[in-house]
């Protein structure tokens, strides 16, 4: 039993990094616009999606960099048709994808942009709503030949609030999901 699970690890292992380390066959040599949705979910609290876009061109790090903006919002999400608070995050972004050649890609991005949260009550009025926002990002994009792109990252926000300093509906560990679609694609890429 053990010598079949330790053939199965080594198969896996095997197949797994033969799919990484996969080169593509015509990597593109133009702009690449990647416009898609994201999916994010604050550890232990709500889930919001929204919508992203990534600019990348080849004389940018040789197409390693990616310049992007996203808009998440629970209005989409967990507060979608029910009381939950209402939140929205506007994200600038940078992002680097290190090896560029394989199908899967290890990346790195760091976002900086302004969180407002909308209490429904005047109640809360006192409250914090604002902050500004900074959190690095990594994960693995899954990049094959055709313009498709998903991407799936940790991250960590630096400016959090405890509902005194800062807002208490920030939570600092998120998880995210993109599907983005290269808009700049043609059949002679």
């Amino acid at each position: 039993m053990r010598k079949k699970c330790l053939l199965v690890a080594l198969l896996t292992w095997v197949t797994i990094s033969k799919a990484i380390g996969q080169t593509p066959t015509h990597p593109p040599a133009r702009a690449v616009l990647d416009v898609g949705i994201r999916f994010q979910k604050s550890i232990s609290f709500y889930t919001e999606n929204g919508i992203t876009a990534q600019y990348a061109h080849p004389k940018l790090v040789s197409k390693r960099l990616f310049l992007g903006l996203s808009y998440i919002t629970s209005r989409l999400g967990t507060a979608f048709q029910s009381n939950a608070i209402k939140q929205d995050n506007f994200l600038v972004s940078a992002g680097y994808y290190f090896r560029p050649n394989w199908v899967v890609r290890p990346m790195a991005r760091l976002n900086v942009g302004y969180f407002a949260a909308h209490y429904a009550s005047p109640l809360f009025d006192e409250l914090p709503k604002t902050s500004a926002l900074a959190s690095p990002e990594f994960g693995l994009c899954y990049c094959p030949i055709f313009p498709l792109k998903i991407n799936a990252s940790i991250g960590y926000n630096f400016l959090t609030g405890n509902g005194v300093t800062g807002p208490g509906t920030l939570y600092p560990v998120f998880v995210q999901t993109s599907v983005t679609w290269n808009i700049l694609k043609n059949s002679k890429n």
